[in-house]
């Protein structure tokens, strides 16, 4: 398991409070256990802030959509993997979007999620290439949402972001 500290994640302060560990998991909800991710919030959330700085740096339109939607989607794979804990599964469920099993695991994140549930079809449009599909002001909102969304996440998780200092930055 990767430790929060990894990649400019660190613990918020003022958590001493919290609740332990394993009295979150007995209360969790549950999800069947494939739909849960297979990486620690902290990773998911790393990739998520990648994936923010690939959006940014992207110029067509529909790419930087794209780009800032997954990495939101990253983000709400972060709080599943925090908060939800596996159950067994009689059967494969039918397939069901993050977005949704978010609002299940975590309610307060309702309105974020139906904001992206919205945008992924859009996402997928931009990712097969039909030209046009997303205004430039479009993927410049979501970006600037999905910026929202992962630090939202970050700070619900307990986790804050600091970015690296450029090399040429470090103190002697």
């Amino acid at each position: 398991m990767a430790s929060n500290t990894a990649s400019g994640l660190k613990p918020a302060p003022g958590l001493a409070h919290a609740p332990t560990a394993a009295a979150q998991a007995a209360e969790a909800p549950t999800i069947p256990a494939h739909m849960l991710p297979h990486r620690t919030p902290t990773q998911l959330l790393t990739i998520a802030r990648q994936g923010l700085v690939e959006a940014a740096q992207t110029r067509p339109d529909g790419l930087r959509y794209a780009a800032a939607h997954l990495a939101a989607l990253r983000a709400a794979a972060a709080v599943l993997a925090a908060r939800a804990r596996p159950a067994a599964s009689t059967r494969r469920s039918r397939v069901t979007s993050v977005w949704s099993l978010l609002v299940l695991v975590a309610p307060e994140f309702s309105e974020w999620s139906g904001y992206f549930a919205l945008g992924a079809g859009k996402r997928a449009a931009a990712e097969a290439g039909i030209p046009r599909v997303v205004s430039p002001r479009e993927a410049d909102d979501l970006l600037r949402a999905a910026e929202q969304f992962v630090a939202v996440v970050e700070s619900a998780l307990g986790l804050t972001y600091q970015p690296p200092l450029p090399a040429g930055q470090l103190a002697a």
